[in-house]
């Protein structure tokens, strides 16, 4: 790998990560064949301009030239980003936990099962996305409607609505991972058995 571009293609890789990407899909969105992905992350090829730009974009990254004298404010609002994000991703773990720790401790009673189940599923489902501040929010909420199921469980209509609640995050967040995945340029061609393209 080159000392020059290594930088590059460590970011590349590293956002092509946090996106939860395969290099298949990746390409698939990019219109870069996904060897041609794994020899750039490799370091193994020249990465052309084309295709670092349009890669870029694809995994929600600028290309840009920074004064040298600059690149020190750039890179410290970046760790300053990420910093909040590792915060995020540490309230929605905490969040999370907690809401599961509720529906253990709720009552387990023929009508309210099948509501339980279904909280559960969303709790787990929930793990798998990165939460943004915003969605943390709405966790919250569903934890203080939480409570006054376990205050009172014969309220069945609040497990009812924290259910809604989280049915309807958890499907807003993977429709946004969907419509993102759909988005990307389709391949000109298949290979025989793809159920992807």
């Amino acid at each position: 790998m080159s000392y020059a571009t290594e930088p590059v293609t460590l970011s590349l890789k590293a956002a092509r990560e946090r996106k939860g990407l395969s290099q298949r899909t990746l390409g698939a969105q990019a219109g870069v064949p996904q060897s041609h992905i794994s020899r750039i992350e490799k370091g193994v090829v020249d990465l052309r301009l084309s295709s670092l730009v349009e890669l870029a974009r694809t995994l929600d990254l600028e290309l840009m030239l920074v004064p040298r004298g600059k690149t020190a404010v750039v890179q410290a609002i970046i760790r300053d980003d990420d910093q909040r994000n590792i915060q995020s991703a540490r309230g929605a773990a905490k969040i999370l936990q907690h809401l599961e720790n509720q529906i253990e401790a709720l009552p387990g009673d023929v009508q309210s099962e099948i509501v339980i189940q279904k909280l559960q599923r969303w709790v787990r489902e929930l793990m798998h996305f990165n939460l943004s501040a915003d969605d943390l929010v709405q966790l919250q909420d569903v934890s203080a409607v939480m409570q006054e199921f376990q205050n009172d469980p014969c309220n069945l209509s609040a497990a009812g609505r924290a259910e809604t609640r989280m049915s309807v995050l958890r499907n807003a967040l993977a429709d946004d991972v969907g419509a993102s995945v759909m988005s990307g340029p389709r391949p000109a061609y298949r290979l025989d058995g793809d159920d992807h393209g």
